[in-house]
């Protein structure tokens, strides 16, 4: 039903539910709630119901010593308001730090015709206004193929040279398998396995399986 990184917002029964569940998380979950911001999919916990829970989390601003903090938790389906997608660059491009702007513009400029997404830092501050950008930050960046030629253009776009951005993500393929992006040149010519995370697990993988689920 839904995919790693995608946004969901909750009920008010959902964080009805959550409070309940997590009183230790009383004040974000309060704030979350009054602001209605949105909770990301996360990759399942073990023993959850599927098809009627969900984990999710969000992310807020570093701790004191600049450690990133994050709250996990799962909520039942039927507290779900409404769901969407990941970020577009578009969307995302408000919360920028000035020193990413020219860079960023330029990979805009020449991501035309491909399915790029933001998550991580970039998004959630996007989403909330809250200061989660912090020096050490990377642009996380969802590149979702429906076809090996998008695939491989999106890939030269991301590790080339032309936008200068700390850049991280995901390959998303069109069943919700994911392979960090950086791990996948070459591999589809060597035949290595390669780690997919999906909704539900970690495992290897042949990326035979996972170019069998695009378009040539």
């Amino acid at each position: 039903m839904y995919k790693r990184h995608d946004l969901l917002w909750l009920t008010r029964a959902g964080w009805q539910a959550a409070l309940d569940g997590h009183p230790e998380h009383l004040a974000v979950f309060s704030y979350w709630r009054d602001e209605e911001w949105p909770v990301a999919v996360r990759r399942h916990d073990a023993g959850i119901n599927p098809g009627q829970e969900v984990c999710v989390g969000l992310s807020l601003p570093p701790d004191a010593q600049g450690r990133q903090q994050r709250i996990g938790w799962r909520v039942p389906t039927s507290c779900v308001e409404r769901s969407g997608p990941p970020l577009t660059l578009k969307a995302a491009r408000p919360a920028l730090p000035a020193d990413w702007r020219p860079g960023y513009t330029r990979l805009q400029e020449l991501a035309v015709g491909l399915d790029l997404r933001v998550y991580g830092a970039l998004a959630w501050q996007a989403l909330t206004s809250l200061p989660i950008i912090t020096p050490a930050s990377t642009i996380d960046i969802l590149l979702r193929p429906v076809s090996r030629h998008q695939l491989q253009a999106g890939l030269a776009l991301l590790s080339g040279p032309e936008h200068g951005l700390p850049l991280d993500g995901e390959i998303m393929f069109p069943n919700g398998d994911a392979v960090a992006w950086k791990a996948w040149p070459g591999a589809d010519t060597t035949r290595e396995l390669v780690l997919v995370k999906t909704l539900t697990q970690v495992r290897m993988a042949d990326p035979a399986d996972l170019l069998a689920t695009l378009k040539r």
